[in-house]
Formats: C-alpha cells, structure tokens, sequence
C-alpha cells in the first residue's frame, strides 16, 4: 500500500486535539488478530503488538504507537457493538470510528423490517450516519417497494436500491465512501456485502450462492477489515450477523422511534403503559391509523430487550444464580412429594 496523509486515513481534529506533548506515531488499525494487529499510518501499514493494559481495540480504531507496539487508544468518534453472542455478558466491539453505517438488505425475502429498525438502533447509538442499501433491486418486480418501506422507519436515514452485481450501479455509493470517509457494511449472509466490497474496492474476494428458498446465505466475509475503496475513503466489511444482541441502546432507541416518544410525551399521565390507558396520545395514534400497532410492538421489545441486555455481567450471573437456585428448590420439592 503507498502511503498516505493522516487525513486520507481518517485524521481530523477530534484526533489531533487528544494528542500533547508526545513522541508516538498515530495508526489506524486495519485488522486484530490474536497476537497483535495490523496498522495503517503516514508511511505504510505496520504490525503493532498490543501490551497489556491497553483496552479491547476494533477495527477503525485510532491509536498510538512506539516501537512496533500501541501504547494508546483515541477517544472514538463512533463505536459499534453489540451483545456478544450466547450467554456471555460482554459488548462486543464491531467497528470504531465509522462515518455511515451501510445497512445491507435486499428486495427479496431477507428484507425485514424489524431487523433494519435494530441496524438503524445501532448506528444512532454509535453516532453513525445510517444508509439503507437493498441490492437485488435487478431481481424485484418493484424495488422501490422496498425502498419505501425502509424510509418510513425514519427520517435520518437514506435508502438506495440497487444492482450489486453492476459495478456503475454501485458507484452511486461513492458519496459515503469518499476521501476521509469511511463506510462499514453490515447485514445478513447472502445479501451482497461481499460482492458490494469487491465493487468499491477493485478486490476479489469469493462470494457464496444463496438458498433459492429463504433468500439466505452462507458467511463469506470472516473477520473485519479496513480496506481502501476506489473513490478514496475506506469500507469496513463484517460477517454476517445472525443475530445482532443490542445492548446499552436507550439513546438509539428513542432516535428511531422517535414517533413513538414523541406521542408518548402527549399522554394524559406520565407512567401510561400505552396499553388502555384513558387519554393515551399512542393508541389514539393507532386508531386513527398514522401509526402501526407492529411499530408500538416492536419499540416495546426493543425496550424490553435492551434493559435485559445491559445489565452487568455480575447482575447477569446473580440473574443465574438465583434462578439456578429456583429450580434446585424446585426439584428438591418434586422429589420430596414423589418419595412421599
């Protein structure tokens, strides 16, 4: 890779100004790996080792640098995670530093309106600027269909359909992918991400066929990384997300439902559940039909979700430990009534 001006990798002054009187040199990192991670700075990449005591690290993070090591993290722009997978309590770090969250769907059975909404929970929690792409436009018999089911989730979010397989077609995508910028792909396998990267970058990378049946598809992307586009900025792409566990997202929540909170405040009384509640601007709102019960219900299970999945890991394991308790007891009842 040539090398680059600091602002070409995604310098600015949110940057500059953390750095004082020092001597290390600023990187971005480009990949994490087990043992370390690769690194893009001034003069080139670099594989930087990671001591300890230096904080988790993602892909887009900026860092600083002494010796072939990071001896920082900067102070994010936007950061991307979500509930790691299974039982574990931890965030799960996805990308940092990422100008516009690409929301890959396609116009064919994957699209999924409660899936986009938790992507659009996602990118305003992290501070991203939220971009809904449905490929396969080239496959429907009215793309702009889909379209205009994912502007109505709201108002801060651009929506694009288009051919991925048409490298023209998806230049359109140059704008949020431009000098500076940097645009991080996220969606489940099978809608394109793979193919849309090889389009923006000028890379290879091998796709996987999808299921004729369900639109789904197997992962062809495995890990992060930070890849130059052809229009000058940068495209982070992930693997496909099975499930996205959101966790800490009130503030996203209430961005893109922001409907939602805003009847919510008309109601009569302050603690109204929304449910039969006399004087709730809410149900007024479904009744006269400007807005969905689906909506109501989906907003109400994020909620729900979210406060599950922020509790602390000790909650979480105290949450166990009393239920594993529980049921204890309730055997030992069980076995007491059967032995009489």
């Amino acid at each position: 890779m040539n090398t680059a001006p600091l602002a070409d990798l995604g310098w600015s002054r949110h940057f500059q100004a953390q750095i004082t009187d020092t001597t290390d040199i600023p990187a971005r990192i480009a990949a994490v790996h087990r043992n370390g991670v690769d690194a893009l700075t001034a003069d080139g990449p670099r594989r930087l080792s990671v001591p300890p005591g230096v904080p988790p690290l993602a892909v887009g993070d900026w860092v600083l640098t002494a010796d072939d090591r990071v001896t920082g993290c900067l102070d994010r722009l936007s950061v991307l995670n979500r509930r790691a997978a299974g039982t574990d309590a931890r965030d799960q770090l996805i990308a940092a530093n990422v100008t516009t969250l690409g929301i890959v769907s396609s116009c064919n059975a994957d699209f999924n309106v409660a899936r986009l909404e938790r992507y659009l929970v996602l990118a305003a929690d992290a501070g991203c600027l939220p971009l809904v792409i449905l490929t396969k436009a080239d496959t429907a018999d009215d793309p702009r269909s889909y379209q205009r089911q994912a502007e109505r989730l709201s108002p801060l979010l651009t929506a694009i359909t288009l051919d991925a397989t048409d490298v023209e077609d998806v230049a359109r995508l140059a704008p949020w992918c431009r000098t500076g910028e940097t645009l991080a792909l996220v969606g489940s396998s099978g809608v394109g991400k793979t193919t849309l990267r090889n389009a923006l970058t000028g890379q290879t990378a091998a796709t996987q066929a999808i299921r004729e049946d369900d639109a789904k598809g197997r992962h062809t992307t495995t890990a992060r990384e930070l890849v130059p586009t052809v229009h000058g900025g940068w495209l982070i792409d992930t693997p496909g997300m099975r499930a996205l566990r959101l966790t800490d997202v009130a503030d996203g929540i209430a961005a893109v439902f922001e409907d939602i909170e805003d009847l919510a405040a008309n109601c009569r009384f302050s603690d109204c559940a929304h449910d039969r509640e006399p004087g709730c601007a809410v149900q007024a709102s479904i009744a006269d039909g400007t807005l969905h019960p689906d909506r109501l219900i989906r907003w109400r299970k994020l909620l729900a979700e979210d406060m599950r999945n922020s509790e602390s890991i000790a909650e979480a394991r105290a949450r166990d430990r009393g239920f594993g308790k529980m049921v204890k007891e309730a055997m030992s009842y069980k076995r007491r009534d059967r032995d009489g």
